[in-house]
């Protein structure tokens, strides 16, 4: 008589593998889901919003302080303490995305393959006692194009020798990414702050002794 073959189902290991695998799955498909869900630019927020709409209010730009702004600037890298308004901080963010001016054309050659992120200028609205840092980022992954804004609101805390932003809230789109640490500092760092600080600011930022938001002001305080 022959021998039955006996069936073994799956093992312990492949069903807990195989729960995990779902649970990451069923993670990226929400988070991509919230991502893609749309961002409204406005004014001021709805006063009907419904519950867990997410809107962008972008900072205004005070192009008629250029020359205060300039002023300050050089202020804040010659030792002085300074504050500013929102419209002031984003003309000063302005200028400093202007490329220099280069002292002979690039060789020409092959167009350069699209970065698979690419994020605008950033803006910066303040408002009572919280600072929001906003930016429009285009991406290319696998082919899949579009934009999406990222923001995030906080404040300003010393961490280890310098004053570095804590972030209260932090949207990709309609995501809330603070709470997962090792995606809130991958956005903020090559998303939301990806273009770099200039030099001369940055040594500047390093000898704060105090960065405080009162009300709709940035007080930069050095020693």
């Amino acid at each position: 008589m022959a021998k039955r073959k006996t069936q073994k189902g799956p093992s312990w290991f492949e069903v807990g593998l195989g729960a995990f695998l779902s649970v990451v799955l069923g993670l990226v498909l929400g988070v991509a889901y919230m991502v893609a869900k749309p961002v409204q630019a406005v004014k001021e927020i709805p006063k009907d919003a419904p519950a867990g709409a997410v809107y962008y209010i972008e900072g205004v730009r005070d192009f008629d302080k250029t020359e205060d702004v300039e002023d300050k600037r050089k202020r804040f890298l010659g030792g002085d303490s300074i504050e500013m308004q929102e419209g002031e901080v984003n003309v000063l963010l302005g200028n400093a995305d202007r490329p220099a001016s280069a002292s002979k054309p690039a060789d020409k050659g092959p167009p350069a393959a699209p970065p698979m992120f690419d994020t605008g200028s950033l803006n910066v609205r303040i408002r009572d006692g919280k600072i929001q840092f906003g930016a429009p980022v285009n991406y290319n992954v696998f082919t899949v194009m579009g934009a999406v804004t990222v923001q995030s609101s906080g404040t300003f805390e010393k961490r280890g020798s310098e004053f570095t932003f804590v972030p209260d809230t932090l949207y990709v789109g309609g995501c809330n990414l603070v709470h997962i640490p090792f995606a809130r500092e991958w956005v903020m760092g090559r998303l939301l702050f990806a273009r770099p600080i200039p030099d001369d600011i940055g040594a500047a930022w390093s000898k704060l002794i105090a960065v405080s938001i009162d009300g709709n002001t940035l007080r930069l305080r050095m020693p």
